[in-house]
């Protein structure tokens, strides 16, 4: 087929109806009619020689051939959006800039901190806007409405770019005056209570039920392996409050060793830590971006001092 007899404003109008998977959103988006829309629908229909998406119980649903079409319309759009953008300059010391960062608790304590004392001193403008998972939808950050997701993730759009910030082991948080401290092994760590954290996905959190292992997440899964489960007397879904509960003398926070062992640094820390008497798989924490945003020079720059600011973070743990 000849490129030249295709008209490239249907690929913008598939991009937002894939997203959209609506027609009406999809012309309110583009600025168009709703038979507008439909029209496109049908011509696009006939380019692909494709449904691409078809009407079901649960709305507009893709085709196979349109999800896999997806990301490279994606890619498509973002490197014409990207030529035809003026370059536009990035200076460090004078940027007034806001980044919008997507930030589990476990990354806004372990790493906003020390990435907000680096740009204190090196652009001292710019702003962090951090947003909790519960805020922000992969649409957002595939529109580009938030500038990075950072999290630990089970899935990501295959159009989104991604890196690994840094891997992490679990580690034991407990009160030097914990007794478990005198004999420290598996069956005196089942016999004790334990606080629970964890919140990594996007959207809002529901309760927890202590008998769904599955969702109970690495700690617990590692249990299960072993036949074996631990008396879980909290639930929470903050850092900081689980190490503030792990100074009680009768419980554990079994948390990765990025989040647990800054509330040890110190000779007046009530807390000390022990490696889990039983092997957990480490998690990994990726930082998560759209392809629209890849090339923007600020955005570089801010990815590429996050990836400096994680690589010390770890050195500094190692000491």
């Amino acid at each position: 087929m000849n490129i030249s007899r295709i008209d490239l404003n249907l690929l913008v109008y598939l991009d937002v109806l894939l997203r959209e998977k609506n027609v009406t959103k999809a012309a309110d988006q583009l600025g168009i009619t709703q038979p507008a829309m439909s029209n496109s629908l049908r011509r696009l229909r006939d380019l692909f020689n494709d449904p691409l998406l078809i009407r079901t119980s649960q709305g507009m649903t893709p085709t196979q051939r349109a999800e896999e079409l997806q990301p490279q319309l994606r890619q498509i759009l973002s490197s014409i959006e990207l030529a035809v953008q003026p370059a536009a300059e990035f200076s460090i010391e004078d940027s007034t800039r806001v980044f919008r960062i997507m930030a589990s608790d476990y990354a806004e304590s372990t790493l906003i901190p020390a990435l907000l004392n680096e740009i204190r001193d090196i652009a001292p403008h710019i702003r962090l806007d951090v947003l909790t998972p519960s805020d922000v939808t992969f649409q957002d950050v595939e529109k580009g409405k938030v500038d990075m997701a950072i999290n630990r993730f089970d899935y990501l759009p295959q159009s989104f770019h991604q890196v690994n910030v840094w891997r992490d082991n679990f580690t034991c948080l407990m009160s030097k005056n914990n007794p478990i401290l005198k004999d420290f092994n598996l069956e005196s760590y089942l016999a004790a209570h334990h606080i629970w954290v964890s919140k990594t996905g996007m959207g809002v959190g529901v309760g927890m039920n202590p008998d769904d292992i599955q969702r109970l997440g690495r700690v617990d899964e590692a249990l299960a392996e072993i036949e074996r489960t631990r008396h879980i007397r909290v639930f929470t879904r903050h850092y900081q409050v689980a190490a503030l509960l792990a100074e009680q003398p009768d419980l554990i926070a079994t948390l990765p060793k990025q989040a647990a062992y800054r509330h040890t640094l110190g000779d007046n820390s009530p807390l000390t830590i022990k490696p889990p008497p039983f092997p957990i798989v480490p998690i990994e924490l990726k930082m998560a971006w759209s392809p629209l945003l890849h090339h923007d020079l600020g955005h570089t720059w801010l990815r590429r001092l996050i990836v400096e600011v994680a690589k010390n973070i770890i050195e500094q743990s190692k000491g």
